[in-house]
């Protein structure tokens, strides 16, 4: 764009209407006929053909698209419209009529340059198929490629329903720190920063889980936060280190009363979007429609493998199991995290129809209350759809000297080596010592479940900008 161009941008260009509500305005204009109303859209080129002294182009903004008819005898400045390149983008004014050909247009009379695109959008037809373009400039794609607008409002939408269905059974929405002095509330290991103020490292959350639970401790019964959590971890179709999170706290409520409230979240984002419970996951039917079935780990582990694996069985009986089964383990795995990595490696995503996979082991489960009636376990659930584990569901450990005892044996992990392992939280500790009533929380992976819904195998297609490599550099082999 040459600087008088550019001189003439105006600042702003009101008083338009959607171009994707005009079509359904003038369904009956007839073929050949103008309505008389005088229209001003304003968009993208995305497609620009000249037959003569005739152009047509196909103007697409956030609404939809429709057809821009331009004749040379009534729209002004003709030969400088017949000039623009794909992706520029303008507005115009004149009548909505419809062509001989049936193809309801708007026909220009005015227009005006508005941004000229001086790198190209692809067009219509062609697209933008470079999977690494695509991911790293969204703003391409996002014209470029047909549906991928549609999806991100779908995340949008399903967003914008858990909170209302929250908000309908009496819950609060809060913020609690993204950067905090303690990695607490998962075990991952976190990305570290240096507070020049304070002289100290912090770390970007890993988790909301310990600054919601002592805000249940301070009366807020019902609360929830959905944020940007971060993990320093590898990449996969599965996982971005940053992502977004659901958590969600009930006081006098157990895990049972959490699954139920994600089967009534999940249900709820797909009446919303489909109006049913019916939908295709790679092209396979899945029914979404409660109640979701109940099985235990030891259970489906039994179902896919044939095996029966149990904690009651012991490490050694448990990895020798695992041997069988091809699932690589560390020597310092205990039986409860031999048991969950077969589980994990075996099972998780041979598991297709919805179910609440039940009763994990405490060793991989420290923020969790023990199971009432079977020891070694701890009430935690993990609903899974399709192969994909989309939340957590867990009776909450609210007993302050048993929770100490726990983080402790995470910090000697943490010591040891292990950069997943917690540290200890003394302010959530001295909380605790506060008194905590018998609370329920779940945990709702907001990518996972917007994949789910859109069908989309990889969760880079459902952040608008997932985390990738230094341009240039090759991505990774499950991208």
């Amino acid at each position: 764009m040459t600087t008088d161009e550019s001189s003439d941008i105006p600042y702003r260009y009101g008083d338009t209407i959607g171009a994707g509500t005009i079509a359904p305005a003038y369904e009956g204009l007839g073929s050949g006929e103008g309505s008389g109303v005088i229209v001003s859209v304003a968009g993208r080129i995305m497609r620009h053909r000249k037959q003569g002294r005739l152009v047509f182009s196909e103007l697409r903004d956030w609404s939809g698209s429709i057809q821009l008819f331009c004749q040379a005898t009534t729209t002004k400045d003709f030969d400088r419209f017949v000039h623009l390149g794909l992706g520029d983008c303008i507005g115009v004014k004149g009548e909505v009529v419809r062509t001989k050909r049936g193809e309801l247009s708007v026909a220009v009379d005015t227009w005006v340059l508005l941004a000229k695109a001086r790198r190209g959008f692809g067009d219509k037809w062609k697209g933008v198929h470079n999977v690494e373009v695509r991911r790293r400039q969204r703003e391409v794609d996002l014209w470029a490629n047909e549906g991928v607008r549609e999806r991100f409002l779908v995340r949008s939408a399903v967003i914008g329903g858990i909170r209302r269905r929250l908000e309908d059974r009496g819950f609060v929405e809060v913020e609690t720190p993204v950067l905090q002095s303690v990695a607490g509330g998962a075990n991952a290991r976190p990305f570290v920063t240096y507070f020049h103020a304070l002289d100290a490292e912090f770390y970007l959350r890993i988790a909301t889980e310990l600054y919601l639970k002592r805000l249940v401790v301070g009366g807020f019964e019902r609360v929830y936060e959905i944020g940007k959590d971060f993990r320093n971890e590898g990449l996969s179709p599965k996982h971005n280190p940053e992502f977004t999170m659901l958590e969600a706290y009930q006081a006098y409520g157990d895990y049972n009363d959490m699954a139920e409230l994600v089967e009534s979240l999940v249900v709820g984002a797909a009446l919303d979007l489909f109006g049913g419970t019916k939908l295709s996951r790679a092209g396979r039917p899945l029914d979404l429609k409660g109640p979701w079935r109940r099985a235990t780990m030891v259970e489906v582990i039994a179902e896919v493998t044939g095996l029966e694996c149990a904690l009651e069985m012991g490490e050694q009986a448990l990895r020798e199991r695992a041997k069988r089964l091809g699932v690589l383990l560390e020597a310092s795995f205990g039986p409860g995290r031999v048991l969950t990595e077969i589980y994990e490696k075996t099972t998780e995503t041979k598991l297709w129809d919805p179910v609440h996979v039940m009763d994990y082991p405490q060793e991989v489960s420290p923020l969790v209350r023990g199971h009432r009636s079977k020891p070694g376990y701890v009430e935690r659930l993990t609903p899974v759809i399709a192969g994909l584990e989309i939340a957590e569901c867990y009776s909450e450990l609210v007993d302050p000297d048993e929770q100490r005892e726990r983080l402790l044996v995470q910090a000697a992990a943490h010591a040891a080596g292990d950069e997943e392992a917690m540290s200890v939280d003394e302010d959530f500790l001295r909380a605790l010592e506060h008194g905590m009533p018998p609370t329920g929380g779940i945990g709702i992976g907001i990518d996972r479940l917007v994949m789910l819904l859109s069908d989309q195998a990889n969760i880079r297609d459902v952040i608008l900008f997932p985390a990738l490599r230094t341009e240039g550099g090759e991505l990774d082999s499950e991208a």
